[in-house]
């Protein structure tokens, strides 16, 4: 066996766990304690803190090691607007210094091998995403590219000469109504089998996404993939001559998850029809990286196809000449993500998600000696290597979003502090990390956040609140949702029931088919929980969530009235409607299947909480956007219909053109706005209306 695995069993092992957490939490309180400036009282979080908290990402080592560059991200209400910089501070710490002025497209930033340069992609002077560069020395930064349909993603080649670009297909020349005056839009003309996607729309015309490279002398921009296919995670070989990539060129992409790692020349010359596939495995291979001494590529692939989204995604290695590849994750059965190689070839590292954990881990190359370089009670993203085996990552803690982190050897340091002035403000809720049973005796894991001034032996009004997904978790992460409400006079439960990732397949694939079923008993079982160590009040419960939250959120209140109120967002109800309308046609068909084959009508309708509606007595709103093409807003207008009629207290807002995520900072606000009001109407009374049959 590898490593450590979480038991899911109330044993002696999960109570060493548990004493394991609270003296990991000794250890790493020096790195993340924050104390209030001088003379500055806390006080809990209000709505408009929500845009004051600024996000931390994309740490890049400079190639001498001396610096770290990264983005700062901030949304303005009054601008209605997100904004990045591009900041530089010394690797082992001080001043942080900006880069770059505030922009809404700006991204990426990247090193020049001989780190003279630092790089980035933004949509500037009207031109679309392109790559631009700063001198270290001085002056302004300049446009480096001038691709017309701007550039998807970039990296410099090991010798500094060349970029490769990931470029979209030029939209073909519009030749409807070509003439008239006030003509309408061209209709949408479509043929593939998958024919939508949120937050793009309807997948039309063959346009796809290939690879280029960039010659910074002669500015020769030579395409080097092609075809009916979409290429993407490019990396350049270590001696420049090949490029990694990542393709399903299937006869029908759009059918499976099949994409593969492949090898191109970087000087081709046919568009990449000479190609080499490295992976041949049925499921999803992704994330490629070359070894020092190119003789391998490390990357993540999942072996279980048919297992769709609850399939785990396992660290493996191959020849990159091709070949029978090595999966060394197997045992560990926990989902790995963005494997490098260390600066000896001796070893991967990679971030590995474990409970509601995540950490970075190394493992040797051939699978042995798996250690967890950044663990505890946080979680560990977005990392790089610099030279002497330093390594700079994003972490994340329960009272404090991400910031950058420096491991040297053993020690890790935290050298920015974005948020530190705003959060020495702020008085924070106490959040808990929790584990109980669930009603067949699994263990369940989760966080309960305390009201702001939470005093022992009062019983607060209680907020389950569910995460998205299914296949996700709540984790040792900041959670500004739960601090709100938190500050609002709630205890705010939030649990990882089974359909969640981070604690194995088999718990991950229980809900395969059977969605509301277990994992109602696993949220519940956290209500009960909350109940029984004095917190919660019986009497004031709510619930709610967005996406996968929502859809839970339905499930539950078609099966118990034990709640005041609920929101639901974003929220699936009446599956068979989605067929075909919502943009997961394969998933569906490989959990569910073919509605009008066999039997497989009555899993659409097993799933489906409209088909109880009628038991809804719960107080309940309803939410979504009007573009949602990932959970259409379609069940959420049947739900409000459903409920309208049974008389059942209810409201229904949608937000005009949005998709899934809400983006305006404005809809941001006023989606919690009504959150608050909602359950301050239903559940700090604790009134239960009995409907009135409409």
């Amino acid at each position: 066996m590898i490593g450590r695995l979480r038991l899911r069993s109330q044993s002696t092992a999960t109570q060493g766990r548990i004493f394991l957490r609270v003296a990991t939490l000794g250890l790493f309180a020096a790195l993340f304690v924050h104390t209030p400036a001088q003379g500055q009282e806390r006080r809990p979080l209000d709505l408009e803190d929500m845009f004051a908290i600024k996000s931390v990402g994309a740490p890049a080592i400079s190639p001498d090691g001396e610096w770290i560059a990264y983005t700062v991200s901030e949304t303005s209400l009054e601008n209605e607007s997100s904004k990045t910089r591009v900041w530089m501070v010394p690797t082992t710490g001080g001043e942080a210094i900006p880069m770059t002025v505030a922009d809404s497209s700006l991204g990426n930033p990247q090193w020049s091998p001989d780190g003279k340069y630092l790089s980035f992609t933004a949509d500037r002077g009207g031109s679309k995403n392109q790559v631009w560069v700063l001198d270290r020395r001085g002056g302004e930064a300049r446009q480096l590219t001038e691709v017309e349909e701007g550039v998807s993603s970039y990296r410099w080649s090991p010798d500094g000469s060349h970029l490769l670009l990931s470029v979209r297909d030029a939209k073909p020349e519009e030749t409807w109504a070509e003439g008239r005056e006030n003509a309408p839009q061209a209709p949408w003309v479509i043929d593939r089998l998958q024919f939508k996607r949120d937050g793009t729309g309807y997948l039309t015309g063959n346009r796809h996404t290939h690879l280029y490279t960039f010659d910074l002398a002669s500015k020769a921009l030579i395409q080097i993939t092609s075809g009916d296919y979409d290429d993407s995670q490019a990396t350049w070989s270590p001696d420049g001559r090949h490029v990694a990539f990542v393709s399903n060129r299937t006869e029908e992409p759009d059918g499976n998850q099949n994409s593969d790692i492949w090898v191109v020349a970087s000087d081709n010359t046919d568009g990449g029809r000479t190609l080499r596939q490295i992976t041949r495995n049925p499921g999803s291979d992704s994330s490629p990286a070359w070894s020092p001494d190119g003789e391998r590529i490390t990357y993540v692939t999942r072996v279980e196809p048919d297992l769709i989204w609850y399939a785990t995604r396992h660290l493996a290695v191959v020849s990159s000449s091709g070949g029978e590849p090595k999966v060394l994750t197997r045992a560990l059965d926990r989902h790995v993500r963005s494997p490098r190689f260390s600066a000896d070839g001796e070893a991967i590292l990679f971030r590995l998600e474990d409970s509601g954990e995540n950490h970075l881990a190394r493992i040797s190359r051939e699978g042995d000696d798996l250690e967890r370089i950044v663990q505890g009670p946080l979680s560990a993203g977005s990392f790089d290597l610099g030279p002497g085996g330093t390594i700079a990552v994003l972490v994340a803690t329960l009272d404090r979003p991400n910031e950058i982190h420096v491991l040297s050897g053993r020690d890790l340091r935290r050298i920015t502090h974005t948020n530190d002035h705003f959060l020495s403000g702020i008085q924070l809720a106490e959040v808990k990390n929790v584990q109980f049973p669930s009603r067949d005796g699994t263990e369940i894991e989760g966080f309960v956040t305390l009201p702001v001034g939470y005093q022992e032996g009062v019983r607060y009004p209680t907020l389950l609140r569910i995460h998205g997904g299914p296949v996700s978790q709540f984790r040792h992460a900041f959670n500004l949702e739960a601090q709100l409400f938190a500050a609002n006079g709630y205890v705010v439960v939030q649990t990882n029931p089974r359909g969640s990732s981070g604690y194995g397949q088999a718990f991950s694939s229980d809900l395969w088919a059977e969605w509301g079923v277990r994992d109602y008993e696993d949220v519940l079982a956290g209500v009960d929980y909350a109940i029984e160590q004095g917190w919660a009040d019986p009497d004031r419960l709510g619930v709610g969530g967005w996406s996968y939250g929502g859809i839970l959120t339905d499930h539950v209140i078609t099966q118990t009235d034990r709640f005041a109120a609920a929101i639901t967002g974003a929220s699936e109800v009446l599956y068979i409607a989605n067929y075909g309308h919502d943009h997961y046609q394969l998933q569906w068909e490989k959990e569910l299947g073919l509605p009008w084959e066999g039997d497989n009508r009555q899993a659409w309708e097993n799933i489906s909480p409209f088909n109880k509606v009628d038991r809804v007595t719960t107080p309940t709103l309803i939410m979504g956007g009007e573009v949602d093409w990932n959970v259409p807003i379609q069940n959420s207008e049947q739900l409000y219909q459903a409920l309208r009629r049974l008389g059942v207290p209810t409201q229904l807002v949608v937000y005009p053109g949005q998709g899934h995520g809400l983006r305006p900072p404005s809809y941001q606000k006023d989606r919690f706005e009504r959150y608050l009001a909602w359950y301050d109407q239903w559940v700090k009374p604790g009134v239960k209306p009995v409907a009135d049959g409409g």
